[in-house]
């Protein structure tokens, strides 16, 4: 379905993004701002004969589409009791949104980009308990897909793969630039019937084109679902990824093509296309040099760094770790919101949402693992982009950068003697009264003291759960982890910093439907 002609850009839809977290869907509808921001002339899926089915999950799939959130989550509790797993219902969860926004809906693909880490969250909860980072993300599904039309306004319906056996990654790319939709399908879905990792890689050079958070977290989140909706779907879940390229395609500039020249510099200069990945591991002082050089060189210059790096024969995996440690630095000196900018979910000084830090921390974590699931030129090349994208989004924070990143020492020398217990319940403290500086003092004392960390990732997990996050709470608490349970010790501490920072930010606007979800639960 092509609804280019009839509804507004996809850029206008990200920039209405904002509005519709801060009044929330169902206000925007009543309001009659949907149509006018979306459009509302979508073709109904009984109109077409070529529906996108989903098999066993079917069912359940379209009860996800058709059901009214509120009334959703009592039918989910019923199912978990009849012994549907969890994973199952994200499975199920996913698809519908897929086959829904097909990644060309603001909300929808975030909405998407945070059920995987939801899942993992879910793992993380009292066994009680378990179910509910799930029903929070899938409430929000429901709403948004129910917000959307449901059923009635599908946007992905069955492909069919390109009946050419010779199409390349290189074929896909310029469908992609000529705004083919319908060949650029079905050319990614015969990718995919050789090989869907291939397929991942063919995506590659459009992510590169004109990098930002949405266009490189989505198809890693894309590929990370095959692992909990299995592989048979890879085409559905690339194809967001592909949607998400082609409506922003018709405002391609020429500069769009200077990324693909300066990897293809750096891959010339550096031998870097014949180089076996290196072996080297960082020792500290090295790997904080590189972390540096990356949280403050220019973007071309960042990149060049990470080259050269790979060009010493270091580890592949150490150069992804510097790059997630440098985003990470910029949560902790992230100046907070500007006043000008504020709204309800998203008050001025806050640093949770769509913050330079957020953004910056969620697109390194999807470069680093991108670059761990591809092979040979695709990996490299993530690697660079990751590189460089940290620098440009630091450059581009619209908000004056903090010169030294929290805490300050006056935050940490108030905790002088205090233990496991108290740094606990000061934690609780902080964040519920919003004071970010002290919130990552905790954390990061805790982790100085060596402390194990799951009891303090605990404590921050609830309020990922309980809080709206502003459409991040999810993907960033993941990233997190992520980034932590693969990093050296000595940088483990700025990680947890982080997230309490983070999490002291979003506190104080309860997730919608988070009461009932809590409510059946405890029924169970």
């Amino acid at each position: 379905m092509n609804r280019t002609s009839s509804r507004r850009r996809f850029l206008a839809d990200v920039a209405t993004g904002t509005l519709l977290s801060t009044l929330g869907p169902t206000m925007m509808s009543d309001l009659g701002l949907m149509s006018r921001c979306f459009g509302d002339d979508q073709k109904s899926a009984d109109d077409t004969d070529n529906s996108l089915t989903f098999g066993s999950l079917e069912p359940l799939v379209c009860e996800m589409q058709e059901t009214p959130a509120d009334a959703l989550q009592p039918r989910l509790v019923e199912h978990l009791r009849s012994g549907t797993s969890i994973q199952t219902l994200v499975a199920a969860g996913a698809l519908a949104n897929a086959r829904t926004f097909g990644g060309e809906d603001y909300i929808g693909f975030h909405t998407f980009m945070a059920l995987a880490p939801a899942l993992h969250m879910s793992e993380l909860m009292p066994k009680d308990m378990a179910a509910l980072p799930a029903l929070k993300v899938l409430y929000r599904n429901a709403n948004r897909i129910q917000d959307f039309g449901g059923r009635s306004s599908e946007t992905l319906h069955a492909v069919h793969a390109a009946n050419d056996a010779s199409v390349t990654q290189a074929d896909l790319y310029r469908l992609i630039k000529e705004k083919n939709t319908e060949l650029s399908e079905q050319t990614l879905a015969s990718i995919v019937s050789k090989d869907s990792l291939s397929a991942l890689e063919a995506l590659i050079p459009s992510l590169m084109d004109s990098p930002e958070v949405h266009r490189t977290v989505l198809p890693y989140r894309a590929w990370d679902m095959q692992r909990i909706v299995g592989t048979e779907h890879a085409t559905t879940l690339l194809r967001q990824s592909l949607r998400y390229c082609l409506r922003v395609e018709p405002h391609r500039r020429a500069e769009w093509d200077v990324n693909a020249k300066l990897m293809s510099e750096l891959m010339d200069e550096f031998k870097l296309a014949s180089l076996q990945p290196g072996q080297r591991e960082m020792d500290d002082a090295t790997f904080n040099a590189l972390s540096e050089a990356l949280a403050s060189l220019s973007p071309k210059d960042a990149a060049r760094a990470a080259a050269t790096a790979l060009s010493e024969g270091f580890n592949p995996r150490s150069v992804g770790e510097a790059i997630s440690s440098a985003a990470c630095l910029l949560v902790l000196r992230d100046g907070g919101r500007l006043p000008q900018w504020e709204d309800r979910l998203k008050p001025a000084g806050c640093v949770h949402g769509d913050s330079v830090g957020v953004h910056a921390s969620d697109s390194a974590n999807a470069w680093r693992n991108l670059a761990m699931v591809t092979r040979g030129q695709a990996s490299t090349t993530c690697l660079l982009m990751g590189a460089w994208q940290v620098a440009r989004d630091r450059d581009g924070s619209p908000a004056p950068l903090l010169a030294q990143p929290l805490p300050a020492q006056h935050h940490l020398n108030q905790l002088s003697g205090a233990d496991s217990d108290r740094l606990l319940t000061l934690m609780d403290e902080y964040v519920q009264n919003n004071l970010q500086g002290h919130a990552s003092a905790v954390a990061y004392r805790y982790a100085e003291l060596g402390l194990p960390a799951t009891p303090l990732f605990s404590r921050l997990l609830k309020y990922a759960v309980s809080e709206d996050g502003a459409l991040h709470a999810e993907k960033y608490f993941h990233t997190v982890w992520d980034d932590f349970h693969s990093s050296r010790p000595t940088t483990r501490a700025r990680y947890l910093a982080a997230l309490a920072r983070v999490t002291a930010s979003e506190y104080g606007t309860p997730a919608a439907g988070q009461e009932q979800a809590r409510e059946l639960l405890r029924s169970t």
